[in-house]
């Protein structure tokens, strides 16, 4: 599927804005100085600044096309697509073949509602691959009122290879935007013999149609088995309008404008592992274009611009989404992270206490709200908001693992061992295998000397499902120094380090390793790199230091701990 998506889109997003493109024309100071200054705005994926620039040197050579193109693609990036209309219709004059250019005009040719104009346009000249121009031709014979023509095309594309479930789905769509709610069920609900692996958006469509066609049992049952009993805000209200018989509006796609919308979403959301970040970002920010209200496109950017370190980009996006909409709480969620990656940690933790008191029902605020505290060391304070989401859950289920875990390390944290055991195997009971919660707890009871074969099987399981992750593997090497089991240890300890060359306090635990057996100069080498990596979290950097002076011997001895003592592998 993906193959056929990639080979179709490309763009030129990618690349453009990566690499930049040729140096304008003219070497004007201030033409070269608007060029650089775009240049590096777009290196440093700050889309605002980057189209600011681009556009002062369109300004002094109005139809250079490299300059023209950059101009569109960091335009659609910060979402200012008057701009991007502009240059595109430039580039287009000039005679140049802009493949990005040509979809910003064939997405505002919808936006205008003028589908056959688009329509003709894709038949003159493929714009963005199989995929995405086959759904865009099927929605705009359906702008048309040309609706058999409109299927026709869906199915096309879904015969397809690889396409198969984006043709079905974008068909069930425009079945329901037209009310024939039964074909859309027939479809999604699989009755045509074929699983289309819905995601939330596309289950949601569903319900909205099974709601509209009365069938409140079914529609109870999908929510049950695909949200649980806790679901978020927007299927709580779902679920309480199915509940009472009351039919909701199917709004996923309420006309073709919508329908390319959707298109441009469901494309960018199927690409998530595929693509660049900047590729994806250009098709939410088209989604949003055609569609303002797209409260899940906008979502989409944010999340986005914050994995590119837009933060102020990406909280400007959040606020775009209204206090009425089911993802505003989400979206303040969002923005409290994007203000807080961005430094401003007192004004997040006050929009998630606001927030807290705003919302108190929304299990995300509460949840956000102790992991910034959890964040800022503030385990006591973390731990109670945590309690808070915690009410509100009626019955815990395996994705409410990650609370629990989170609540476990503020407890320990806090010096509240049996609270924090708790919630550690609260976390394995709805997460069983959960690699991160059985190494917590393992280590966290092999530093207490409590239940140590346990600890150590834990440590090992969690090794088995994450082999690759150094902390795990650091926690393994440590439980088999702990218990004397030294041999082991080192092999182990250096796998760790290997993992995790720079982690100060892995580098501290295979020098202790060393000394155990016997290898005195590698110890002291791997304390003085810890030192030199450090400081860290935890890391007593006296004690290492002490160490390079007397030794470790010493050290335990001055310590009161037992000495080193040999074990056999199996603990005897």
């Amino acid at each position: 599927m993906t193959t056929f998506i990639r080979q179709g889109l490309a763009l030129g997003l990618v690349v453009a804005l990566a690499a930049g493109a040729a140096q304008p024309s003219r070497a004007e100071g201030s033409l070269a100085g608007a060029y650089l200054a775009a240049r590096q705005a777009v290196q440093s994926n700050d889309f605002d600044e980057a189209s600011e620039y681009f556009f002062r040197a369109l300004d002094l050579d109005p139809e250079n096309p490299r300059l023209l193109e950059n101009a569109v693609l960091t335009a659609v990036a910060a979402g200012e697509f008057d701009r991007a209309i502009t240059a595109a219709r430039s580039l287009e004059e000039s005679g140049v073949d802009s493949r990005m250019g040509q979809i910003v005009l064939l997405a505002h040719d919808i936006a205008e509602g003028r589908f056959a104009e688009a329509r003709a346009s894709l038949e003159d000249r493929p714009r963005a691959g199989q995929l995405v121009d086959g759904l865009i031709t099927a929605w705009a014979y359906l702008g048309e009122g040309r609706v058999d023509d409109a299927l026709s095309v869906f199915d096309t594309v879904a015969e397809t290879g690889g396409l198969r479930t984006f043709g079905r789905y974008h068909k069930a769509l425009a079945l329901a935007t037209v009310g024939d709610f039964e074909g859309a069920e027939e479809i999604l609900s699989g009755a045509a013999g074929e699983d289309l692996r819905l995601t939330r958006r596309g289950t949601l469509a569903r319900l909205q149609i099974l709601s509209q066609l009365r069938r409140f049992d079914t529609a109870s049952e999908v929510i049950e088995a695909r949200f649980g009993a806790d679901p978020e805000a927007d299927i709580v209200a779902l679920r309480a309008a199915v509940a009472a018989g009351e039919s909701v509006p199917f709004d996923v796609a309420r006309n073709p404008t919508e329908g390319v919308a959707e298109v441009f979403y469901t494309v960018a959301g199927a690409l998530q592992s595929e693509a660049s970040d900047s590729f994806m970002l250009g098709f939410a920010r088209m989604a949003q274009y055609l569609r303002p209200g797209h409260a899940d496109a906008v979502l989409m950017v944010a999340e986005l611009l914050e994995r590119m370190d837009q933060h102020d980009l990406a909280t400007r996006a959040y606020d775009r989404i209204p206090r009425e909409a089911a993802q505003y709480p989400a979206a303040q969620v969002g923005r409290a992270e994007a203000l807080y990656r961005a430094g401003e940690t007192d004004a997040a933790l006050e929009l998630l206490a606001q927030l807290a008191r705003t919302l108190p029902e929304a299990v995300e605020v509460h949840n956000a709200r102790g992991d910034l505290l959890r964040n800022e060391g503030r385990f006591s304070e973390a731990a109670t908001a945590y309690d808070r989401a915690v009410a509100l859950i009626s019955e815990p289920e395996q994705r409410h693992w990650i609370i629990y875990y989170a609540r476990g390390i503020s407890h320990e944290r806090s010096g509240d061992w049996d609270a924090a055991e708790a919630d550690f195997r609260q976390a394995l009971d709805l997460n069983p295998g959960q690699p991160h919660a059985l190494n917590y707890l393992g280590y966290s009871m092999l530093e207490m000397g409590i239940n140590l074969d346990e600890a150590l099987d834990m440590i090992q399981r969690a090794v088995e499902a994450e082999p690759s992750n150094g902390y795990i593997t650091d926690s393994l090497g440590w439980a088999q120094y702990r218990l004397g089991q030294y041999e082991e240890a080192v092999e182990t300890m250096e796998r760790a380090v290997e993992l995790e060359p720079a982690d100060p306090i892995i580098n501290d635990h295979l020098g202790d390793v060393y000394w155990a057996v016997g290898r005195m100069r590698e110890a002291e080498f791997q304390w003085r790199r810890a030192l030199s990596l450090g400081p860290a979290e935890d890391l007593d950097m006296d004690r290492i230091r002490r160490k390079l002076e007397i030794g470790l011997d010493r050290v335990l001895e001055e310590e009161g701990a037992a000495p080193l003592e040999r074990i056999t592998a199996n603990g005897g």
